[in-house]
């Protein structure tokens, strides 16, 4: 019983966290998405426009986008996730 209980939880818990990250893409400026490594001007553009119709649910729903990989998605993985880290970092100071 413990033990599903504590998988429940920590399902939870990824859930949680993994929505909030791929909210932050879904928030982010254009000037925000061309600091990840990979997205320019054009790409930030399409992310854009494809986020107006729909936003993203999953990373994996960036694919959608033209001009968008395996490898850039995992580079936005890494980048909101370093962010999210730093303002953590920031709030424990104060």
């Amino acid at each position: 019983m413990f033990k599903k209980v504590l998988a429940m939880v920590l399902i939870f818990g990824v859930t949680v966290a993994f929505g909030m990250s791929i909210n932050e893409v879904n928030k982010a400026s254009k000037e925000e998405l061309m600091q990840i490594k990979g997205i320019g001007n054009a790409k930030a553009d399409a992310i854009i426009k494809v986020r107006k119709k729909e936003r993203f649910k999953k990373y994996e729903d960036i694919e959608a986008v033209n001009g968008v990989g395996p490898a850039l998605v995992k580079n936005i993985k890494d980048d909101v996730k370093v962010k999210k880290n730093k303002k953590s970092a920031k709030k424990e100071k104060k």
